[in-house]
């Protein structure tokens, strides 16, 4: 995934380390390298081509400020060219105006930007050098410090593959992980690493010292008054307006990736793309068109453009092994087995185009969607002390629980448990989502209650930017406006539908797998899945995908690791296999693990 890495040292270092840091980030033939080398201070960066940041390092003419800078800004150009006083004349599609917006405003510059980022500034007039990320820490920045140096990198890889004894599974991250799918409170899954917290601007100094600092706090936006509904929308209508173009300017061809869902759509009413201008797609699954594929056609049908299905079938299963090996690799284990998937579809998303537009990040901010949650999984299968960690680990996310709920989801819930789908994304291609622009998350803040939760403002917003796609109901059977009755009957079949699709696929109880098994050869899944989701690893475990589980998961290895009881992994992995029931969550976690122990803590030494 792109990214930067550096060494801030106390003594002189060699090329060496940072060269091996650097290398681990590079995942793709279309991702470039490159090195900045100083006597105590290097720094690596890694992205694609021809993306935004594919100009490194930046200089200002007199070459005594380098940034050093990855992912997007979204800021308003002609606010920059005013700060700047027009010193930077290139257009704006790259990030070479940065070092100019530094040596204008000094520190502050962090502060207007408007994305997902980290980054390097070296100071060669103080002689210091400041390491900086976005307000919710999307971009994520891991470090390590000890006695000699400061360690940092955007991908945890790169310090495991310099520094072996950080090469060690940190009990609680990995509590947290299996109770909540991510680390909780900027730690990690290692021993020794931490992540920068969001809005960081951490200042070295030539004598060693470093100032941590904090450019940005959520209290800022939550101490706003609130709105009337009627202004709310007002505001709501103009910043969404105002912003959205911002994503889709610059030379690289964008895509939109398309649901069922209302964010997409919410884009697609407003992009006002030129006919063709803008292809669509939509990933489905291996045993019918999903409703996403078939609501998200007839809405590109209806903006001119065309559509294309991505599908997940024969071909991903057979590259199975490879892909899920890949998918927790590159996301440093943050990312489960379904990344498998993530990597498959948006590997293909980029022979369409390299930047990938999605309403991702939408049902969050605006209608305040939880994804981050404990789950509850077969205690019996880890060790003791681990299984009293899990415990806690729902202890811990109660406490983060507390406060804003807006806060709660935009500094939470998305650098800590999206990040790891981005990740997997962001390696394959550029992605591009208006919904945590800055301004529109600062406005979320100014919501009345009511609408915190509320699917009519998108419903509206979709209506008055393009009526024909408001008539198109969503994959829930949702409308503006629909006939009473036709529209409940819609709601309440896509709803039934959904919800017997999760009960034969995830959610399936025991009792009910033994029965299922039992009528295996009528082939029910057939009538079930692929009716709202485009994967089902409760089927692949059993079926296409059981060899490889019983491969990785009762091999001696996983069996003896410490954290699990291997008895009660191979009854369960025989069992679900089998058919008799359902282990699909208990899978998912020791599959992942072991994956995380294999590639990354047992790699070889640098």
């Amino acid at each position: 995934m792109p990214g930067i890495a550096g060494i801030i040292s106390k003594a002189p270092i060699g090329r060496a380390v940072i060269e091996q840091m650097t290398a681990a980030m590079v995942h793709e033939p279309f991702h470039t390298s490159g090195i900045y080398a100083a006597e105590k201070l290097h720094v690596g960066w890694v992205c694609e081509r021809g993306s935004f940041s594919d100009c490194m390092p930046v200089w200002n003419p007199s070459r005594d400020i380098c940034v050093i800078f990855s992912g997007e800004d979204f800021s308003d150009q002609s606010e920059i060219s005013r700060v700047t006083r027009g010193a930077h004349k290139d257009a704006p599609e790259n990030a070479s105006y940065l070092a100019f917006l530094y040596e204008a405003i000094g520190l502050e510059f962090v502060e207007r930007l408007n994305g997902w980022f980290s980054g390097v500034v070296v100071d060669l007039r103080k002689h210091t050098v400041v390491l900086f990320n976005d307000r919710y820490g999307l971009n994520r920045v891991y470090y390590h410090e000890n006695a000699s140096a400061f360690y940092f990198s955007s991908e945890a890889k790169s310090l495991l593959k310099v520094l072996p004894g950080l090469r060690q599974l940190d009990p609680r991250g990995l509590a947290e992980t299996i109770s909540c799918g991510s680390v909780l409170q900027n730690r990690t899954l290692f021993f020794g690493v931490s992540l920068l917290p969001g809005a960081s601007r951490w200042v070295f100094t030539e004598h060693g010292s470093i100032t941590k600092a904090s450019y940005f706090s959520p209290g800022a936006w939550e101490s706003q008054p609130a709105l009337s509904s009627t202004d709310f929308y007002t505001a709501l209508k103009a910043t969404f307006t105002r912003i959205l173009p911002k994503y889709f300017r610059g030379k690289r061809r964008v895509a939109m990736s398309l649901t069922g869902g209302l964010d997409g759509r919410m884009i697609m009413a407003w992009a006002r793309a030129s006919p063709g201008a803008l292809p669509c797609y939509t990933f489905s699954g291996p045993y019918r068109e999903c409703a996403d594929v078939e609501i998200a056609r007839r809405v590109a049908k209806a903006c001119r453009q065309s559509h294309d299905t991505i599908a997940v079938g024969r071909q991903f299963l057979a590259e199975f092994p490879n892909l899920v090996e890949k998918a927790v690799y590159v996301s440093d284990g943050t990312m489960d087995v379904t990344g498998s998937v993530e990597l498959y579809v948006n590997r293909a998303a980029r022979q369409i185009a390299p930047a990938r537009m999605t309403g991702n990040y939408g049902s969050e901010i605006l209608r305040g969607g939880i994804a981050l949650r404990p789950r509850t999984l077969n205690a019996g299968l880890f060790e003791r002390g681990l299984a009293q960690l899990v415990q806690a680990a729902a202890e811990t996310y109660q406490t983060e629980c507390k406060g804003h709920g807006v806060s709660f989801i935009a500094f939470k819930q998305v650098p800590w448990h999206h990040y790891s789908r981005l990740s997997v994304e962001r390696s394959q291609l550029t992605l591009l989502s208006p919904y945590l622009d800055n301004d529109l998350v600062a406005l979320m803040y100014r919501a009345p209650k009511q609408l915190l939760v509320s699917k009519e403002p998108s419903l509206r917003l979709i209506s008055e930017g393009n009526n024909e796609l408001a008539k198109i109901a969503t994959d829930r059977g949702l409308s503006n406006h629909p006939a009473p009755v036709i529209g409940r009957l819609s709601h309440l079949y896509a709803e039934l539908t959904a919800r017997s699709e999760y009960a034969y696929d995830y959610g399936m109880p025991q009792w009910l797998a033994g029965i299922d098994h039992a009528l295996r050869p009528l082939r029910l899944e057939r009538l079930f899945l692929g009716r709202h989701k485009f994967y089902h690893f409760r089927v692949w475990y059993r079926d296409e995908l059981s060899q490889y589980a019983k491969d990785i998961l009762l091999d001696s290895r996983t069996r003896q690791r410490p954290y699990l009881l291997g008895n009660l992994l191979e009854a369960m992995v025989n069992a679900h296999t089998s058919g008799k029931r359902n282990y699909t969550s208990e899978i998912h976690r020791a599959l992942t693990i072991e994956l995380i122990q294999r590639l990354l803590i047992e790699q070889p030494s640098a």
